[in-house]
């Protein structure tokens, strides 16, 4: 009878001893996943604030004005066509060029 309760509890203590190495090796692998999504996102969110100022910085009306003097050509508008919602609609039309210079240089 002795004998049984040591053999048991000697397996239990094998058994949860190689379950808790598994169980920890696992955290590790989670751990270091999200410490590498945490880099990623932290980098990019760097550079958000980067774009947003450079956006902000380019976009004032007195940089504008500025790169416009520059330029030594007059200024021109751009066509409210030559504004899209969405980038879907400008690759969209972008095929469409490409597809008119191939039949373009088919017909030449």
């Amino acid at each position: 009878m002795i004998r049984i309760k040591i053999l048991l509890s000697i397996i239990i203590f094998s058994l949860s001893l190689f379950g808790t190495s598994i169980i920890k090796n696992e955290t590790r692998e989670i751990e270091k996943k999200i410490l590498n999504i945490n880099k990623t996102i932290n980098v990019k969110s760097i550079d958000l604030m980067e774009s947003e100022l450079d956006f902000s910085y380019l976009t004032s009306p007195s940089m504008i004005e500025f790169l416009i003097s520059q330029t030594n050509k007059e200024y021109i508008p751009m066509k409210h066509s030559k504004i899209f919602l969405k980038m879907n609609d400008f690759l969209n039309l972008e095929s469409k060029i490409v597809f008119q210079n191939d039949k373009n240089e088919k017909t030449k």
